[in-house]
């Protein structure tokens, strides 16, 4: 590793690193060439996806990358049911809430659970999906129903984000005032809400369908309803892929009855 620094730095002709008793701290020089060099990463991985096969076969591998919940509880048995019909295609799955670029080819399919902004790219609505309010009923049977949101967040019931701040702006915007140390169990992963939602720790924002799945989870306040948006986005040059049109059809038809229950 030594040596290839050595011969990066050469080349670049400025340092890139220093040293600190914590390690290697990267230099100005570094940190201007970082943008540029995971373009170049990013490209080189989808030129090897795309060698993985011709363009008009169904076979080769595509890269997909989604939201926590929805990549970890609902793409992994679409992918299955469509791994049975076209059984030489491979799928890479990245689990992230951040907005990835598929311009730039960090993806071949992005789902995503808001509308896309990026000019020059191809995408579509395929399902809203109901969001509730939950607890699971070992938690109800040890605390009062609580009557209204207002209740819920004054009693240290919910459970909420940790340095996100995307459900205190919900809060504020249906005009209930809240701060992180309201809620009783706090996480930026939603992976993690969901899992303290099934283990009993409060009630939680969660998405209908996925709650339908546990018969221990009930619907709490039923006024409390909204609808979350699911996008399929691609580069506009992968329209003639067969690879990436068979799965994006595949993910549109899941996603849709996914959201339907």
């Amino acid at each position: 590793m030594r040596r290839h620094l050595d011969e990066l730095e050469g080349a670049v002709g400025a340092n890139l690193f220093v040293r600190s008793p914590t390690g290697l701290v990267p230099t100005e020089r570094a940190l201007e060439l970082r943008a540029p060099a995971e373009t170049m990463e990013a490209t080189f991985e989808y030129l090897v996806r795309t060698a993985t096969a011709e363009a008009g076969v169904i076979a080769g591998t595509v890269r997909i990358t989604a939201s926590e919940v929805i990549g970890a509880e609902v793409i992994p048995e679409i992918l299955a049911t469509l791994k049975c019909n076209h059984p030489d295609l491979t799928f890479e799955l990245n689990l992230s809430n951040a907005i990835e670029d598929v311009l730039r080819r960090d993806a071949d399919i992005a789902v995503r659970m808001v509308r896309p902004v990026q000019p020059d790219i191809l995408a579509r609505k395929v399902a809203v999906i109901e969001l509730g309010l939950f607890a699971h009923r070992r938690w109800l049977q040890a605390h009062a129903y609580p009557s209204s949101l207002q209740e819920m967040i004054a009693c240290g019931a919910m459970i909420g984000e940790d340095k996100g701040t995307g459900l205190l702006s919900g809060l504020a915007a249906a005009g209930i005032e809240a701060n992180r140390a309201d809620f009783a169990f706090r996480s930026d992963s939603n992976i993690a809400q969901f899992a303290a939602l099934r283990a009993g720790l409060g009630v939680g924002v969660c998405q209908v369908p996925l709650a339908a799945r546990d018969p221990m989870l009930e619907r709490v306040l039923v006024a409390f309803s909204q609808g979350l948006e699911v996008w399929l986005a691609t580069h506009p040059h992968q329209r003639s892929v067969a690879r990436l049109n068979v799965t994006l059809d595949a993910l549109a038809a899941g996603l849709a009855d996914y959201a339907k229950g």
